[in-house]
């Protein structure tokens, strides 16, 4: 019978086969008495606890989760439980983001002898989550935009922004292009920016005739990152041009042999920050009571520190302005990585802020808040899959779990736990690789600021591990590594 007076709440346990499952039945054999609300799930190897287990019972409605494997150092499969005490401590720090109370999560190490203690580590745990009681629904949560209510106040970039003039921007472009029309000879093609369907726009644009290199473009509507199509030129010589963050990408790519460094060639120049094109949009937009114009400008002129739109009415707007987000906080304007690196930029104008803005607006929030946050944000997904398909290092689109049946990790449903549930995944899958190039996050149709989950995520890899995404080619992930004596971590004891 339970131990713990009161309604049984739902806990669901990972078991390691071989030390923890034997420990649950060495307390059962010795008849020490526990609670009943845990319902055990065994699993081979408590490295096999894909952090995505935890997430998916959380969200489907588990008031609380444990795991628990072999001690460190005593794993049947040697290595798997120093694997695991990696993923599950970055994730029990991300929980948090979601307003998800991090102690409704807990992992630790139970031998097979150890009867009792299994008995205490239970007890103690089913007790914490009966303290806290039934957990709250994501689904239940009153919807919360504190976003929409800042307006556009954003903090002043990193960097005084202001790009070269013209002359000076024309020359160094003029020298890139005769670097790419150089190498072109040896290359499938170089992929680079061009004019877009409107003077407020840049595409993608791949060159494969020296012809093709004299529409190349450089500016702050070269918003794409182009990284992005290198995977899909794999075992084929193929050029890239990228600006400071997008270098990052390509380091991660490499660092991964996702592309094989033989075969990419890396065109880049110094910038001085892109356009948020809704911000420009927006800004640009006739006063309430004006006549309407058409938003989309005739041309555009870089100035300076500003931007001059031409059309039935002249506007320039600053760009320090309409940057995006991510250029507030951006310090590698220079590529990192490059056959080729024109130009120079700015130097930062003062320390840069602790976090990126959306990462500043959850970190205000309460938990209630953040449930109430992303219920709002999830009702408003499309499920397009923008987010992922923008994203650099989203490679396995072709077994992505959003159209998996096998295993199934999501259903089809429109409801805001499946949609949740999917970009949870994706920040997980970008544990210690997202490089924030904000892609996913620019491509969302209906702007849901996703990056925030990333960023997230990335400073709780920062914390744990000292490490930085897209910096160092010959780095290995920290997620995908282990030490034996974890600096930031603690042995968790219940």
């Amino acid at each position: 019978m339970p131990v713990l007076k009161g309604k049984e709440l739902r806990v669901v346990g990972f078991l390691c086969n071989w030390c923890s499952y034997g420990g649950a039945d060495t307390a059962g054999v010795g008849r020490f008495s526990q609670p009943t609300d845990l319902r055990i799930i065994r699993v081979p190897c408590s490295g096999r606890v894909d952090p995505m287990f935890v997430v998916k019972a959380l969200l489907g409605g588990a008031d609380g989760v444990l795991v628990s494997g072999c001690h460190p150092r005593d794993c049947h499969y040697s290595q798997g439980n120093f694997y695991a005490r990696r993923r599950l401590e970055t994730l029990k720090t991300f929980l948090p983001a979601l307003g998800i109370d991090p102690d409704r999560f807990q992992y630790t190490w139970v031998s097979a002898s150890e009867g009792q203690r299994w008995k205490n580590v239970v007890s103690t745990f089913v007790e914490k989550v009966h303290q806290l009681g039934h957990a709250p629904r994501i689904e239940e949560a009153a919807p919360y935009l504190p976003l929409a209510e800042k307006g556009d106040t954003l903090p002043a970039p990193l960097r005084p922004l202001a790009w070269p003039a013209a002359g000076t921007l024309t020359a160094s472009l003029e020298q890139l292009r005769e670097k790419i029309r150089a190498a072109l000879p040896e290359l499938d093609c170089v992929i680079g920016w061009q004019q877009g369907f409107d003077a407020l726009h840049a595409t993608p644009l791949f060159m494969r005739k020296p012809e093709d290199v004299d529409k190349l473009t450089w500016g702050p509507l070269n918003v794409h990152n182009l990284a992005t199509y290198l995977p899909q030129f794999k075992n084929r010589k193929v050029g890239v041009v990228v600006k400071g963050c997008d270098s990052r990408s390509v380091i991660e790519l490499l660092q991964e042999k996702l592309v094989e460094p033989d075969n990419v060639r890396v065109f880049g120049m110094a910038c001085e920050g892109v356009v948020d094109v809704e911000r420009v949009r927006k800004a640009m937009e006739p006063a309430e009571g004006a006549a309407c114009t058409d938003v989309a400008p005739a041309a555009v002129a870089v100035e300076g520190d500003g931007l001059a739109f031409e059309g039935d009415t002249p506007v320039r707007l600053k760009l320090a302005d309409v940057v995006a987000e991510k250029c507030r906080t951006c310090d590698t304007p220079v590529p990192l990585l490059g056959d080729v690196v024109e130009g120079n930029a700015s130097a930062p104008a003062g320390p840069g802020p602790d976090a990126p803005p959306s990462l500043e607006a959850l970190d205000a929030m309460t938990p209630e808040q953040r449930r109430g946050f992303w219920r709002a944000q999830m009702d408003r997904c499309l499920r397009c899959y923008a987010c992922r398909n923008a994203c650099p290092m989203c490679v396995c689109r072709d077994h992505c779990i959003a159209e998996s049946r096998d295993p199934h990790w999501t259903t089809q449903e429109g409801n805001v736990r499946e949609k949740l549930q999917f970009q949870v995944i994706h920040a997980l899958h970008l544990a210690g690789r997202c490089t924030e190039c904000g892609e996913c996050q620019r491509a969302c149709p209906v702007n849901i600021p996703v990056l925030a989950l990333k960023q997230w995520m990335n400073r709780s890899v920062l914390t744990l591990f000292d490490y930085r995404a897209g910096v160092d080619v010959n780095a290995v992930p920290p997620l995908l590594a282990f030490a034996v004596e974890e600096k930031n971590i603690k042995e968790h004891g219940l």
